[in-house]
């Protein structure tokens, strides 16, 4: 008994050393099992960004009368383009007009026939079709003076829907799926961000840019209707007023940081053009003006931009959608793809080079 004690106890250390790859020592050592626990995965930010953008929406007037307010309340407005403008991660249009329950029109305003007062509960018409963010600097957010903008802003706060343009508010941060946006606006008219002013707008840009991923700017500028379809790369006027260099403007915009800009104002669609790797939109028309603008001929196109862009805001491709308005049935899908076909050949003549090709179903891709 004593040998066999003696043998196990020496042949131990040999079965030890055998099953390890560490040198053999005089002594071994065991060292404590540690458990490590798994560390959940940050969320990441998804590589592709998807943003609809629309053009003027303005859903009646209560102003002088309820008559040119729809006959539902508004509800249907985007049941045609709701899907659409859900399915990004971010949707954008103009809100042309003020969200008031009451008021006047305040100076030149009383003597224009075009004084755009929403009621308030139609905001929560924007909301349920799947705005996010949307401009205020236009020519008719002070068409009701202090008061209708103040009901603006408070409304749209209420809703949860951001907004910038105003002096008051020139521009606004928020987040969405784990992506930081800036958003700022500008117009040539009182009591919003001047659209002239390319040293103060670079200034906002750069703020912007330095806080946030995604910088999106919006504009409402360029001559009305028919006649203004293209971007004459100079300052335009309308009716004796200045309504700004559009193309120097944009421009300025991406030189400051901007990584895509949407147009609005002429009340129809113009180019398109890829500068510095970042969309321009000149104009996206109309696109839910309730019987109140003109909706005959090309002012009737309405279409729905989808951009893709990168996390560093760079353009990879999009989608034109078309819609088409009617006094009569509103907003509807337009089969025959007329703002589509429209703002191809726009792109194409004002902008031979303009780093972009559309398809006749409206799939835009880059051209490098």
């Amino acid at each position: 008994m004593k040998r066999r004690k003696i043998h196990i106890t020496l042949l131990a250390p040999l079965l030890l050393f055998a099953c390890t790859n560490e040198p053999h020592t005089a002594a071994v050592h065991t060292k404590p099992i540690v458990v490590v626990k798994p560390v959940a995965p940050q969320p990441t930010i998804d590589t592709t960004i998807a943003i609809a953008a629309v053009g003027d929406m303005m859903l009646g007037t209560a102003y002088p009368t309820a008559y040119t307010l729809p006959p539902d309340s508004g509800k249907s407005s985007f049941k045609a383009a709701e899907k659409y403008i859900k399915d990004a991660d971010v949707a954008f249009g103009n809100l042309e007009g003020a969200l008031a329950d009451s008021g006047t029109p305040i100076g030149k305003k009383k003597l224009k026939p075009y004084s755009f007062r929403m009621p308030v509960k139609y905001c929560s018409i924007f909301k349920a079709a799947g705005f996010d963010v949307l401009s205020v600097a236009n020519n008719h957010i002070d068409d009701f003076g202090d008061s209708g903008r103040q009901s603006t802003t408070n409304t749209l706060d209420s809703n949860g829907i951001y907004y910038a343009g105003l002096q008051t508010h020139p521009s606004t941060i928020f987040t969405i799926k784990g992506v930081k946006y800036g958003f700022c606006a500008f117009s040539p008219n009182s009591q919003v961000v001047s659209l002239h002013d390319f040293k103060n707008a670079a200034a906002i840009i750069q703020g912007l840019k330095q806080q946030v991923d995604i910088v999106i700017v919006s504009f409402h500028g360029g001559g009305e209707g028919a006649a203004f379809e293209h971007v004459p790369f100079k300052k335009e006027s309308y009716i004796g007023e200045n309504r700004g260099d559009v193309h120097a403007f944009a421009h300025n915009a991406i030189d400051a940081g901007a990584d895509v800009i949407f147009g609005n104002g002429p009340h129809v669609s113009r180019a398109m053009e890829l500068y510095k790797n970042r969309l321009i939109a000149y104009s996206l028309g109309n696109f839910c003006t309730y019987k109140s603008v003109s909706v005959s001929g090309v002012c009737g196109l309405a279409p729905l931009l989808k951009v893709k862009l990168n996390k560093k805001g760079e353009f990879l491709n999009g989608q034109i959608i078309a819609f088409k308005q009617t006094h009569a049935n509103g907003l509807e899908r337009d089969s025959l793809n007329r703002a589509v076909t429209r703002i191809k050949y726009l792109t194409e003549t004002d902008f031979p080079q303009s780093g972009l090709s559309i398809s006749a179903d409206g799939v835009i891709n880059r051209v490098d």
